[in-house]
């Protein structure tokens, strides 16, 4: 009788264990399948803040480079300066061809992965382009610049989410003010907050676009932790804008230059190219006078 009764509690107690891996196993799904749901609602609401993604331009600009160019920026005091120092802003300009957009690409690339593994510190980057004037007005730049401090976070924050909810039933878009109130919100949430702007003289004048943008990056800049890197020809309503702050001319540098041409150009086993190596290096280093090689051949 006793081993009945054994035998009856075994497979009570087998069958409680297979309800309550069940049970798990149902559990473990349904917050699969809400984390999945949650992923697809913020990746909507970020779609919805703007469609424009400008990290494919980014992998785009920085496979460009040839390996080792561009040290000279990142091992400047310029830019180790703004590098450790909180609320700083480096201006770069350059002349047209002188490497400007690389150089941008190779400095994002050396703070992502600086911070990789700092989720207190965000890197937002925007590449202005003139072809791209209808998608870069001020209520996108802005929308960009927020979008990109959204998504560091670990889930979406609450100022972007209560954005979305405000306006999804009438489809109607955000306000420049109510974008920036989120924007100020979300970068508050990082100990430091990098902005990167390459190509400021691409930037749209019109609706007064490109003063505003400035205008409002240095507001955020006195409130949070913001540093600010911007590049852009010599265009004096710019350069104004960046007086008493630290600025470093981009010129191409004749080691860049040898770099590019050992890479790209002089890989050839022809015999005339090994005979005056040296003598095509020189003459085209001199040729460039600053600007970056693709732009010259």
């Amino acid at each position: 009788m006793p081993n009945n009764d054994h035998r009856e509690n075994t497979n009570k107690f087998i069958v409680l264990a297979g309800i309550q891996e069940g049970v798990s196993d149902i559990a473990r799904k349904a917050d699969d399948i809400i984390r999945h749901q949650h992923s697809q609602e913020e990746e909507q609401i970020l779609e919805w803040l703007t469609p424009t993604d400008y990290a494919p331009q980014q992998n785009d600009y920085i496979n460009r480079r040839q390996p080792g160019t561009g040290q000279w920026l990142l091992n400047s005091a310029e830019y180790q300066a703004w590098l450790t120092t909180s609320k700083q802003t480096l201006f770069c300009p350059g002349i047209p061809g002188a490497g400007k957009t690389i150089l941008t690409s190779i400095m994002v690339d050396d703070l992502i992965t600086r911070f990789q593994n700092d989720p207190t510190v965000s890197i937002v980057y925007i590449y202005c382009n003139f072809r791209s004037k209808d998608e870069q007005k001020i209520d996108d730049l802005l929308a960009s610049l927020l979008k990109q401090l959204a998504q560091g976070q670990s889930s979406l924050p609450d100022s972007v989410k209560y954005l979305y909810d405000q306006h999804k039933v009438n489809r109607t878009r955000p306000s420049l003010d109510e974008t920036l109130r989120s924007l100020h919100s979300v970068a508050a949430m990082y100990s430091r907050v990098f902005i990167v702007v390459d190509a400021l003289d691409e930037c749209q004048v019109s609706d007064n676009c490109r003063s505003r943008f400035l205008s409002e990056i240095f507001t955020l800049q006195r409130k949070c932790e913001v540093n600010i890197f911007a590049t852009s020809r010599f265009i004096l309503e710019i350069t104004e804008k960046f007086k008493g702050h630290t600025s470093l001319e981009i010129r191409a540098q004749n080691e860049d230059v040898r770099k590019y041409l050992e890479g790209r150009i002089l890989r050839s086993d022809r015999k005339f190219l090994k005979t005056f190596r040296e003598e095509i290096e020189t003459k085209i280093t001199k040729a460039v006078d600053g600007m970056y090689v693709p732009y010259i051949l």
